[in-house]
């Protein structure tokens, strides 16, 4: 079921660009979240360092910014800067699945979606659990973690902790990444409540991050995030968000430069849906979002934004599809924004979907791109909202229980994007908005099941940009995508309880030379010490994800999970 959607449906029965990737079930294969979204050849992760430490996250060629993350459905994005894409307070044994929307997707959930829309669900637990683990591993790596789990007839509760420490593979490179969560879930007359708190400390050096400087960066987040249905038909969403950045420009002299940034934001949402008939259903909303920042280099800013939203969804005979989306949404100081959604799909047969969809996006400009000053950029105040539209087309093969097969075609059409530009390498970024920029690009995938024990997927994207505005290369982010990107990736279930997979990523980034990025992961289920070792970047391979940021070469890491389980 995706849930990224009005009302949750089946995969299958999706007709926009939609992957689902698992995660509770392969944990003693993953190491962070990372590992899973790099499935996906669609999502560009932007490491600057292993282990999701500082990573900027996009989708289609977008920036960090026009890609939105969710947790449970509740916006995690950072009104300061947009840069803070992985910093997720639950670690990962609270998650259940990750779910990606391709394409805009400000009908549902208003500013910051041009490019897609990262959705990180939790589940309540089915049963007692007991799972702690550790592991060390290369640049001194040090990782902890520990989950309890129990559910009390109508109650469930689940309390995760991690902790990852390194020295770094070079100075100034270490790191530390503490989350703490509480999952709590009552089953009451009114339906399904749930209650998440979470909190997150990152602190870490950022060797060139921001420009050739030994800087050193320091962020926390706090979470609640409350879920009340009222009945069958009606939810009411609250979530508060408080996020901190403390940096330091020279890590070796702090009273040089130092930014201390607070902001917080405060959500809640009401939504309901109405069946019409058995083919039809009617979802419709109201939103409020209201955002601040205390900050000695931004200044001290709050906005707010209400927003109104409908929908209707039409099936019939389990073949034919049209949902028609339209959002209208109002901030104190910038106006509105209206955007509509329109997506079909038919299928022609029981191996053989079509599907087609067109929809528009914007973003609001965070505080950094409207305020920020330092010795290597400068903000702008006199920035426009983005706006964008994106137009899809695409199939899905499935020609057996076996084998799948999906092919998308896509373009976004984008106005007054948001990014830097500088004249000359000695001179400094300053914000601008790019009058006209297009993306067009071709998404492509293939599952087969090689047996009961045995899958293997294979996943293509290619894209292209081009904008009229600026000279090629003197933007800081716009044309850092990859222009081609492939995944290949097995996992298996074999004799023993061990459990293996590897992936293989080749990525072809503007103006770099193509790089692959092969990982390997070992682990036995059986019994209840589970042994697990895993191997990155095996070929030892030479990148930058961030231009003029290294990154590592092989690493190895290996623990073990102690696990004990019921019903």
């Amino acid at each position: 079921m995706v849930t990224g959607t009005f009302e949750p449906v089946p995969l299958d029965e999706s007709d926009r660009s939609v992957s689902v990737l698992s995660v509770r079930d392969w944990t003693l294969l993953l190491n962070t979240l990372p590992d899973v979204l790099r499935l996906d050849p669609s999502i560009d992760l932007q490491a600057r360092a292993p282990d999701g430490v500082q990573n900027d996250l996009s989708i289609r060629g977008s920036t960090f910014g026009q890609t939105l993350v969710l947790l449970n459905g509740q916006r995690l994005d950072d009104v300061q800067s947009g840069h803070h894409d992985m910093d997720i307070p639950v670690p990962l044994d609270s998650i259940e699945r990750v779910e990606v929307l391709r394409g805009s997707g400000s009908a549902f959930y208003g500013s910051d979606a041009s490019g897609g829309v990262i959705n990180i669900l939790t589940a309540p637990p089915e049963g007692w659990e007991v799972r702690v683990r550790a592991a060390g591993g290369s640049f001194g790596d040090n990782q902890q973690s520990v989950s309890l789990a129990d559910t009390f007839g109508n109650f469930a509760e689940q309390v995760s902790f991690s902790r990852d420490f390194s020295d770094g593979f070079i100075a100034d490179r270490d790191y530390r990444n503490l989350q703490f969560a509480s999952e709590t879930s009552l089953q009451t007359a009114l339906g399904f409540s749930h209650l998440t708190l979470a909190y997150m400390d990152h602190p870490f050096g950022a060797d060139q991050f921001y420009g050739p400087y030994n800087s050193w960066e320091d962020t926390k987040t706090w979470w609640l995030g409350y879920r009340q249905p009222l009945g069958k038909k009606t939810w009411v969403n609250f979530a508060y968000r408080r996020h901190s950045d403390l940096f330091v420009l020279l890590r070796d002299d702090p009273p040089v430069y130092t930014n201390h940034h607070h902001d917080e934001d405060f959500q809640l949402s009401i939504r309901r849906s109405d069946p019409v008939n058995a083919n039809t259903t009617v979802s419709y909303g109201i939103e409020g979002l209201h955002e601040s920042i205390v900050s000695n280099n931004l200044g001290n800013h709050s906005r707010s934004r209400g927003a109104a939203y409908a929908a209707l969804d039409f099936r019939a005979l389990k073949r034919f599809s049209l949902s028609i989306a339209a959002r209208e949404e109002v901030y104190r100081n910038l106006g509105g924004e209206f955007s509509p959604s329109v997506s079909g799909g038919a299928w022609l047969n029981q191996h053989l979907k079509f599907r087609a969809s067109a929809s528009r996006a914007f973003r609001v400009p965070t505080y950094t791109d409207l305020y920020y000053s330092d010795p290597a950029n400068q903000g702008n105040p006199h920035l426009l909202p983005e706006t964008a539209w994106t137009y899809e087309g695409g199939a899905d093969w499935i020609p057996s229980s076996r084998l799948r097969a999906a092919v998308t075609v896509f373009e976004r059409r984008e106005r007054n994007g948001i990014d830097y530009f500088r004249t000359s390498p000695d001179a400094i970024w300053m914000a601008l908005n790019i009058d006209s920029l297009n993306f067009t690009g071709v998404e492509s995938s293939l599952h087969y099941s090689v047996s009961r024990s045995q899958t293997l997927d294979l996943a293509y994207t290619w894209l292209l940009g081009r904008q009229n505005t600026v000279p090629f290369g003197d933007t800081k982010y716009t044309f850092n995508y990859p222009s081609d990107s492939g995944v290949l990736s097995w996992n298996a279930t074999l004799p023993g309880g061990m459990l293996a997979r590897t992936r293989l990523g080749v990525i072809n980034r503007q103006a770099q030379d193509p790089y692959p990025l092969w990982d390997f992961y070992l682990a036995r289920s059986a019994g209840k010490i589970h042994p697990f070792l895993q191997l990155a970047n095996i070929t030892s391979s030479s990148y930058q994800e961030i231009q003029g940021v290294v990154m590592p070469g092989r690493s190895i890491s290996g623990g073990l999970e102690f696990l004990l389980r019921g019903r």
